[in-house]
């Protein structure tokens, strides 16, 4: 079975998935990525959801992110925090790697930190290494990411 164009998703664990889901697509609305509507001709998720049978209690189980030709974010609750590093996590190449000078890779960095620190991520902390800047930062609910 060829399986060379099936879509995949990152998934990510998440307290409150609607919050985490409303910060990733603000930082990466300028790559296309959005919370997407619901299946049909509902208004809504929480309308949708109700026509299903979902109890409102489980609205917040699940969101997602996505962009058009871009792997799809899916948050899943679960009822523990985050508690150690991530072995996996999203870096958003913002300084555009070796072939851009440091200077420029800092400033580029540096505007991106700032934007995504107004949408509630915290800086960590700042490496330059083999010719390429970046900054380590936590989404809302802790989740490390690279700038």
């Amino acid at each position: 079975m060829d399986r060379s164009t099936d879509p995949i998703q990152v998934v990510i664990d998440a307290v409150d998935p609607a919050a985490l889901s409303r910060f990733w697509a603000a930082a990466l609305a300028d790559r296309g990525y959005d919370i997407p509507g619901p299946p049909g001709d509902f208004a809504d998720w929480p309308a949708f959801l109700a026509a299903q049978g979902v109890p409102e209690e489980r609205w917040n189980d699940a969101s997602a992110v996505e962009a058009e030709g871009h792997p799809r974010i899916f948050f899943q609750r679960v009822p523990e925090v985050k508690g150690v590093k991530n072995r996996v996590h999203i870096d958003l190449l913002a300084g555009g790697g070796p072939s851009v000078p440091l200077e420029e890779q800092r400033e580029r960095v540096a505007a991106e930190v700032t934007r995504l620190e107004r949408l509630g991520a915290t800086r960590l902390e700042e490496h330059a290494d083999l010719g390429v800047h970046w900054v380590v930062m936590h989404d809302p609910e802790g989740n490390e990411f690279c700038v």
